[in-house]
């Protein structure tokens, strides 16, 4: 079994709040236009975070 984690699209960001979230088994976008498309495109919501750290 493969155990190797791989990191989100969060990994590049500035902030390290966003960084240590990388390895979270969730799809996290950054706040981002990328975000608003691909939700646009599947008719989805945004769930914002606003952090908890």
């Amino acid at each position: 079994m493969n155990n190797t984690k791989v990191a989100s699209r969060l990994i590049d960001e500035k902030s390290p709040y966003l960084v240590q979230h990388a390895y979270n088994p969730v799809n996290w976008y950054p706040w981002s236009e990328d975000a608003f498309e691909k939700a646009r495109i599947e008719d989805k919501q945004i769930f914002l975070s606003i952090g908890y750290s």
